[in-house]
């Protein structure tokens, strides 16, 4: 292999690990723990520490489905050469980096997406509308589907006749079935799940092996939690919220990763010695470190200028962030944290406290980085690549 090509190589390494630093600084590292932060579950620094290693882990059992999508599935025809990878991760982690530093929350998945889709078509790929209708179907339904179930949970954990040490244990038996039907790769030799595991231990079908084991661990959490809550409200709530904190820290991991190194796996076409379990441990440290040395700014602008989370709509706000986010990435769908959080926040708001639970002006300005970071990433992608081909 000539200098010339590791060398390329070399730096698309480079702003890859950049991208995942920034998205552990981001959204990645900012968003899962911020209502747990917001309801004073948990200090910034813990939070930032503790999101780092369940990033890492996602990243590292999880992160495949969408850096497969990232990588191969948004332009066809063409593979990005070196050159298009570098200039489409650089400018994905500039506009966060700029995020960050004026702390609002710009959407990862938009500005990578946009990114490797402009270079794409700068050097003659064409468009997969196929998986772009997919995805933008997931970005535009996210908003109404988190804000609905954040708005239905927050309605009804204050109730009196809905008593906690009941609808919190139920919460729990949904996440606990979920949690049984995660796929995981160190799974795959078993069916790549806890319950597919399980079931191989049960004389029964495999169908319904699985549907007992699933109901057994939603059953154990909802036993667990019930028995939590009964005996000390206050603690058993918030031990469950910073349970969901990390399962969507987990989460956030196993989907922002393929942001970060997905457009590096059609490098690998020539580099078989590369490893994409090395690419993916790559990035999973890449996120742990920006977690650990700059999601505290943004966990303080979440939990403290969106709105006041307390534990109950802290619980509201986590419970669909996990259920989305898990959805993203069995769909192998890029998708953004911020988008996830900051509606499911807005949903439990408005239950609580109605219009006055949320910021007009942090809201519209959020939403427009949103709309603004994916057409400037696509037009800055299509440009610079354009440029780099003519020179």
């Amino acid at each position: 292999m000539d200098p010339t090509t590791i060398l390329l190589f070399s730096l698309a390494a480079v702003s890859s690990l950049f991208m995942a630093w920034v998205i552990g600084a981001g959204s990645s590292g900012a968003t899962p723990f911020a209502p747990a932060v917001g309801a004073n579950a948990i200090s910034t620094m813990r939070a930032a520490f503790i999101v780092g290693v369940l990033g890492f882990a996602g990243a590292v059992t999880q992160g495949a489905s969408v850096s497969d999508a990232v990588g191969r599935g948004l332009i066809h025809g063409v593979s990005l050469p070196p050159t298009g990878v570098i200039v489409a991760l650089l400018i994905g982690a500039g506009l966060m980096a700029i995020g960050i530093s004026t702390g609002y929350p710009i959407a990862t998945a938009f500005t990578v997406t946009g990114a490797v889709i402009g270079v794409g078509l700068a050097i003659g790929g064409e468009p997969a509308w196929a998986k772009y209708t997919e995805i933008g179907a997931m970005w535009v339904l996210t908003p109404f589907v988190g804000g609905a179930i954040a708005y239905g949970i927050a309605s009804v954990l204050p109730r009196p006749d809905v008593p906690e040490r009941l609808s919190v244990p139920v919460l729990a038996a949904v996440v606990g079935a979920v949690v049984a039907n995660l796929e995981f790769a160190f799974l795959a030799s078993v069916g790549g799940t806890l319950a597919a595991a399980g079931s191989m231990a049960l004389p029964i079908d495999g169908t319904v092996a699985g549907a007992v084991v699933s109901f057994a661990v939603a059953l154990l959490a909802a036993l667990g939690v019930h028995w939590d809550v009964a005996r000390d409200k206050s603690g058993g709530l918030r031990r469950f919220l910073l349970t969901l904190g990390g399962f969507v820290a987990f989460s956030a991991g196993a989907s922002q990763v393929g942001l970060a190194v997905g457009p590096l796996l059609p490098l690998l076409d020539e580099l078989s010695m590369v490893s994409p379990i090395a690419i993916l441990l790559g990035g999973g440290v890449g996120i742990l470190v920006g977690s650990w040395t700059g999601a505290p700014r943004m966990i303080k602008s979440l939990s403290q200028e969106y709105a006041s989370l307390g534990p109950r709509r802290s619980i509201a706000t986590l419970v669909p962030s996990f259920l989305i986010a898990q959805t993203a990435v069995l769909l192998g769908v890029p998708v953004s944290f911020n988008e996830i959080i900051v509606s499911a926040i807005i949903g439990s708001g408005l239950a609580v406290g109605g219009g006055s639970g949320v910021s007009p002006r942090k809201l519209g300005l959020t939403v427009a980085a949103w709309a603004g970071s994916l057409v400037l990433a696509l037009g800055l992608g299509y440009g610079s690549m354009y440029a780099v081909e003519l020179l």
